[in-house]
């Protein structure tokens, strides 16, 4: 049992990559903590791990007694057939390799020395995750889980790419080599260790792609202010160039767009973005959306909505794919950006001007009509806006040519 321990537990250290010499002590302690508890200081016990002859051996001091009782006594008649001049009292060496300790004894150690092991194992991880904490590493998969998590080899250690970090419609096979994003460590319920896990959405992969890929982004001449991502589909991301000879757009794209189209690659052909950052709010919704030639006005309210009134032929563009890009530029932006065309958005104020303005206000709309507007529950202009004529004729002293002269004046209001 000894030997079949310590093959076992040199051959976890190697797949591990943990310390020998670290293994070699957790075995001793646990053999001694273990023992320990049925022995006292004057049994002197040592504990010896010998790789050579696969052996892990204690020694320790006996008290010779008439009947032995306890793992710390010897009996006489085995005390003299050590020593024949050995007395009751005296104390006299023992040693026992693993597989002489009792039943019991011997799977408590074993437990002990593995849960040590698995301390040693997560502390080594926990270490690595520190040294590896918002980088990119690269692996190979090895395993792919029931959960559709990939289990990865990094060489530095064991890591997760889990299924909600993972690029939609984005397959692997095992043996394939993959680059992600270390983003945390947690603890699995079933085996109880720690893993390292990974990302492949996280804004930060981006990021890291950039700086490794941009050397003007890596020295700091250009700063990432912020990304915005859906992931597999398209990704905007906010550069400030802090050296005015330096365009963001020209720099990231490389000669023959080379670096932008590396970065792409990586990300399976993700659409990326450069959106150039200004401080001026309204040319910061134009350079989110990337439609800055189809743009007429933007108008920012106080309640941080920006209208964006744009050309007819740039509408479906500023809007994008499944509405992707109007909804990663409000993102980028911290604003709800409506997208309207020139006709759209005057007949909004229009509405909106009527709806705020009273029948009175109406050209050809005097006391007496006003009056028997509000009894039959037409307040607004809007209000008549949106009614019919024939829905104004039913009203009680309203006649056709009445209803007809109000829905103009509405209509032109």
């Amino acid at each position: 049992m000894s030997a079949n321990i310590l093959d076992a537990v040199n051959k976890l250290a190697t797949i591990k990559q943990l310390n020998s010499e670290e293994i070699h002590q957790i075995i001793k302690d646990s053999v001694a903590a273990t023992l320990g508890k049925r022995l006292g200081p004057e049994n002197e016990l040592e504990v010896y791990v010998d790789d050579e002859s696969k052996m892990i051996q204690a020694t320790f001091m006996c008290e010779v007694v008439e009947l032995e009782e306890g793992i710390g006594q010897m009996s006489l008649t085995e005390a003299r057939s050590i020593n024949p001049d050995a007395e009751l009292g005296d104390m006299i060496e023992r040693s026992m390799s693993l597989q002489d300790f009792e039943p019991k004894l011997a799977k408590t150690t074993q437990n002990a020395i593995l849960e040590k092991i698995q301390k040693l194992e997560d502390d080594k991880i926990q270490s690595d995750y520190n040294k590896l904490k918002n980088t990119i590493v690269s692996g190979q998969i090895k395993v792919i889980g029931d959960d559709m998590a990939y289990h990865i080899d990094t060489n530095h250690t064991s890591a997760k790419l889990p299924l909600e970090e993972q690029i939609e419609d984005e397959v692997y096979r095992v043996g394939d080599h993959i680059r992600a994003y270390v983003i945390s460590t947690s603890r699995s319920r079933r085996s109880k260790t720690t893993v390292i896990n990974l990302s492949r959405t996280n804004p930060a992969f981006v990021e890291k792609l950039f700086e490794s890929e941009i050397p003007e982004i890596a020295d700091g001449q250009i700063v990432i202010r912020k990304i915005v991502r859906e992931p597999g589909v398209r990704t905007k991301v906010e550069l400030e160039s802090l050296d005015p000879r330096l365009d963001p757009v020209r720099v990231c794209v490389g000669p023959k767009g080379t670096r932008i189209d590396n970065i792409r690659a990586e990300l399976r052909r993700e659409q990326i973005d450069i959106v150039v950052h200004s401080e001026d709010p309204e040319q910061m919704v134009i350079n989110a959306l990337g439609i800055e030639d189809g743009v007429r006005q933007v108008i920012i309210e106080r309640n941080r909505v920006a209208n964006v009134i744009v050309n007819d032929e740039s509408k479906v563009m500023a809007i994008g794919k499944q509405g992707k890009n109007v909804k990663l530029a409000a993102k980028l932006t911290g604003l709800k950006i409506e997208i309207y065309t020139t006709t759209e958005y005057d007949n909004k104020m229009a509405k909106q001007r009527r709806t705020v303005s009273h029948i009175t206000e109406l050209d050809g709309v005097n006391v007496k009509i006003a009056e028997t507007l509000r009894a039959a529950g037409y307040t607004s202009v809007q209000d008549i806006y949106a009614a019919s004529v024939e829905e104004l004729c039913n009203i009680e002293g309203v006649g056709e040519k009445t209803a007809e002269r109000l829905k103009e004046a509405a209509e032109y209001f």
